[in-house]
């Protein structure tokens, strides 16, 4: 809100790879294009529609794969009659169907297993830790705090998934307030998703609820504590989330392939032939994404850390290419090119490696590729981030040109009535992310 939005709204674009060409030229508007198209197909369209599917399973019953091709229909005919629109007014409202379902989730749920004290008796200390061992599998201290804030900058500040809807609003103001907004609403997710996990992770451990699979936990605490009615409402909304989430994919997606991609191929093409076209490279990105979901497995384990890891390999070099852009107005744009080849590189390597060694581990036991697999994800951005940007200052340096003017301006961040209060929000919320951080660490809990 503070450093992003002023350039894109100033800028005037509808889509994130359409600004890298104002900053920079063609070659990284295209590249990021591909690889959201790309990243969409890997990540959010195959991970939602593997959630809807294993919610169908768990709650109804239903065979994974009807429940998967079932949510996608249903987000197809929803995306259509009401597009962004739709989805803008309808996170509101399942925001607040999801909230009071997980509460009433965990005010259940904690009377099963015994109240707090009863819950903190049937896990291990670390399971309220936010700060894990270095040596940690999957969420290192060190990979959280070095290398997660280069997929949020990615996720919250580039991706066209989320950015779209800044780009909805009718002044640098409001969009700013928006994301200050946003920030104070992302820290429900550790008593809607967080809370709720550790409590699954509790009743499973006593033998109060039968979980299978730790990605069906949400779904299976709903069908095996909440009331019918309470059940349904509360289902319906977890579904109404996952479709407001896919059918905002469909529409970011169809947005960049056809105004970054399809309309520089076919020059002069009217709006309604764009339309049908983006809807008909929609159909073809779920395809492809249904014929990669049996291939997740192999990456990692559950869907969210599947979801991170492959973000981790797109997100460094894009992360890179858009803050040193906003920042230093000696970013060229061969710099930026070689910055974003690079990285695509190394991270499809990585990603490549780990699917091929997930397969048949048993073959490449003690090799230097199934060391390479091993590597922590979030080191791994940390390690591209560093690579890209230095190939982005270096090859920068060596080919000097006219600086940008999509750069930072200090009048883009004060001097507008009421950004005296913005900025009390926005320190409000960091304290409020470090008192959680404090609260919900191993030192509070194991002592």
């Amino acid at each position: 809100g503070w450093l992003f939005a002023p350039f894109y709204l100033r800028s005037g674009v509808f889509t994130m790879p359409e600004f890298l060409e104002k900053r920079y030229s063609r070659g990284p508007r295209t590249y990021l294009a591909v690889i959201s198209v790309v990243g969409y197909v890997l990540t959010k369209i195959a991970v939602t529609v593997a959630a809807g599917g294993i919610v169908f399973e768990t709650l109804m019953g239903v065979p994974f794969w009807w429940g998967a091709l079932t949510i996608v229909a249903l987000t197809g005919v929803y995306t259509a009659w009401g597009g962004l629109r739709a989805v803008l007014y309808t996170d509101m409202v399942q925001m607040f169907v999801l909230l009071g379902g997980a509460i009433a989730v965990t005010v259940i749920g904690l009377n099963a297993v015994g109240g707090w004290d009863g819950m903190q008796a049937a896990v291990q200390p670390q399971a309220f830790s936010l700060w894990r061992s270095v040596n940690h599998p999957e969420f290192p201290w060190t990979g959280i705090l070095f290398g997660a804030p280069i997929l949020a900058v990615w996720y919250w500040c580039t991706d066209q998934f989320i950015v779209q809807r800044v780009l909805a609003a009718n002044g640098i103001e409001n969009a700013r307030r928006g994301t200050i907004f946003a920030a104070w609403l992302k820290q429900l997710p550790l008593f809607l998703f967080v809370l709720p996990g550790v409590l699954a992770l509790a009743l499973s451990n006593t033998g109060a609820l039968q979980l299978d699979d730790p990605d069906q936990a949400l779904p299976a605490m709903i069908g095996a504590l909440l009331p019918a009615g309470l059940k349904g409402l509360v289902a319906a909304g977890l579904l109404a989330a996952l479709m407001s989430s896919l059918s905002s994919v469909f529409n970011s997606a169809s947005t960049i392939f056809t105004v970054d991609l399809y309309r520089h191929v076919v020059k002069g093409a009217s709006e309604a032939r764009l339309v049908t076209v983006g809807r008909l490279a929609t159909v073809v990105m779920v395809a492809l994404a249904l014929l990669w979901i049996p291939f997740m497995d192999f990456v990692s384990g559950g869907l969210f850390t599947y979801l991170q890891s492959v973000q981790a390999y797109i997100a460094p070099p894009i992360a890179a290419v858009f803050l040193v852009g906003v920042l230093w107005p000696g970013a060229t744009p061969s710099g930026a090119k070689w910055s974003l080849a690079v990285g695509a590189v190394l991270g499809l390597a990585r990603l490549l490696i780990e699917v091929v060694t997930g397969m048949n581990p048993d073959a490449y036991a003690d090799s230097l590729w199934l060391a390479l697999a091993e590597i922590n994800f979030l080191h791994i951005a940390i390690a591209l981030f560093a690579i890209s940007t230095a190939v982005l200052v270096g090859v920068s340096l060596a080919t000097r040109g006219g600086g940008s003017e999509l750069t930072v301006r200090r009048e883009d961040m004060r001097g507008r009535p009421g950004w005296r209060g913005d900025v009390a929000l926005s320190v409000g919320v960091v304290l409020l992310v470090l008192l959680i951080w404090a609260i919900f660490s191993q030192w509070v809990f194991a002592g």
